[in-house]
């Protein structure tokens, strides 16, 4: 079975949709704390979010602070991804 490796463009699609889903719905829980439907929602959203940070991690590097891995060198890891204006960046 070949280990294909995903499209970044479409993972960094994938996160910035469960991503804005759940912080819209973080806004609404504050006034709306015991809206079961909406909590679902977010514990939903927010699942599939970490699942598609640690996806993107393991093949391109971690987004986040959450997803690096400490390793046995100086740096932190992420450094070797293009910056946000660089072309391939964020």
């Amino acid at each position: 079975m070949p280990n294909s490796k995903p499209c970044r463009k479409d993972l960094m699609m994938q996160i910035g949709h469960a991503s804005f889903a759940v912080d819209d719905v973080k806004l609404y829980l504050d006034t709306h704390p015991r809206d079961q439907e909406a909590l679902d929602f977010f514990y939903e959203y927010n699942k599939k979010r970490n699942q598609l940070l640690k996806e993107y991690a393991k093949h391109y590097g971690p987004l986040t602070v959450d997803t690096a891995v400490p390793s046995c060198s100086d740096r932190w890891n992420w450094i070797n991804e293009p910056w946000p204006w660089q072309e391939g960046g964020c």
